[in-house]
């Protein structure tokens, strides 16, 4: 096969940012969010989909359908992948042409495939896997308060999924893999653990909610990264009806017959939402040596645009344009080397953060909010 077939990017320092996936639901907000200052390249099957908000931030908008094998060739500064990749072709391009590259997208098996895939093409520029969820959100908190705390033998995340809200048809995807059983870190001991179990109610901003495990790669990688020996994500839906459906379904084994592709429209409908827009929020607690530290996460403006702020923070941190110098090769988001600063970015794109302590990452804000500035 000769080389003309095959994707190729090369480094542009003053190209823009192609974001593929760059007009759907979490493509578009960030594009929104790089409008004021980073020139973007929106990549998808349908170009034309993609014009108006291209006219609206300013964007230059082109085909590259990853299902279709013909070749994709541009000069860009970096790469932010917000669509799946399912043959990593994108990976591919970047980590070859060492260019800046951001993943938000893949579920645990795909980060592990993708980590080996990094491995082998050993890319000379940043590789950030930040697929943990909200794009790398609840894995730069726990770092943050493991670094307060000085560890993190335990990390319980849990979130709410506002049933109200945006949601496009990736989001989702953690439908399809409700009947598959996935390896987890508990008391130090590797063991499967299957998803829509091991069901507790928590409190996230005041409000309880039932709330059951879910496969998300910040299990797979935080007992990595920061030697967690406990990792636990649990979902939990806005809408009590619609958890204690999920969790009958679950014990029917829907999930388990129901899992090929004749099924996924009718699992993905469970969640999937055109709505007009809800609230994003999620709780992380961090355990070390028997103190525990907890922080809320709330988003105003959505699921999509908590994603999509994590996938800015982790585009600044692979340019080091974040103050930090930017990461040689593959790293996770947990791994930023000033976590607390990370998290200061996402306030200042007004994601809330609320603090259990008296100590707030030092700053003596004891159980307050932190938003940004009007």
């Amino acid at each position: 096969m000769s080389t003309d077939q095959f994707d190729e990017l090369h480094a542009d320092p003053s190209g823009p940012v192609l974001i593929t996936g760059g007009y759907g639901t979490v493509g578009a907000e960030i594009a929104r969010i790089l409008a004021t200052d980073t020139p973007t390249l929106l990549t998808g099957r349908n170009p034309d989909r993609g014009r108006a908000l291209a006219a609206e931030v300013g964007a230059e908008v082109r085909a590259w359908d990853l299902a279709d094998p013909t070749p994709f060739r541009a000069g860009v500064r970096a790469v932010i992948s917000s669509v799946n990749d399912p043959e990593d072709r994108v990976l591919h391009a970047a980590a070859s042409a060492g260019v800046p590259y951001v993943d938000i997208t893949r579920w645990t098996g795909r980060v592990q495939r993708a980590v080996t895939v990094a491995a082998l093409l050993r890319p000379t520029a940043p590789v950030l896997l930040s697929s943990a969820w909200m794009g790398g959100v609840s894995s730069l908190v726990a770092a943050a308060l493991a670094e307060e705390l000085g560890g993190a033998e335990q990390v319980e995340i849990a979130v709410r999924w506002d049933m109200a809200d945006r949601a496009g048809a990736d989001s989702v995807e953690f439908m399809d893999r409700l009947g598959v059983a996935y390896e987890v870190v508990d008391g130090g001991r590797r063991r499967l653990a299957s998803p829509m179990t091991e069901s507790r109610t928590v409190r996230i901003a005041g409000t309880p909610l039932r709330v059951a495990r879910i496969d998300t790669p910040e299990q797979f990688t935080l007992p990595l990264t920061l030697g967690t020996t406990t990792a636990a994500t649990r979902i939990g839906f806005s809408s009590p009806a619609a958890t204690r459906a999920i969790l009958a379904l679950r014990g029917t084994g829907f999930f388990r017959w129901a899992g090929g592709e004749r099924w996924a429209p009718a699992r993905r409908a469970l969640l999937h939402s055109p709505g007009e827009g809800g609230t994003a929020r999620l709780r992380v607690d961090v355990t070390h040596r028997g103190r525990t530290r907890t922080v809320t996460v709330t988003d105003p403006l959505g699921q999509h645009h908590l994603t999509a702020v994590g996938a800015v923070v982790g585009l600044r941190r692979v340019l080091g344009s974040d103050g930090s110098p930017a990461p040689l090769g593959l790293v996770f988001p947990e791994q930023h080397p000033d976590p607390a600063r990370a998290v200061e970015l996402l306030v200042g794109h007004g994601v809330g953060i609320v603090f259990d302590e008296d100590d707030s990452f030092g700053t003596g804000r004891g159980g307050t909010e932190t938003r940004a500035a009007a």
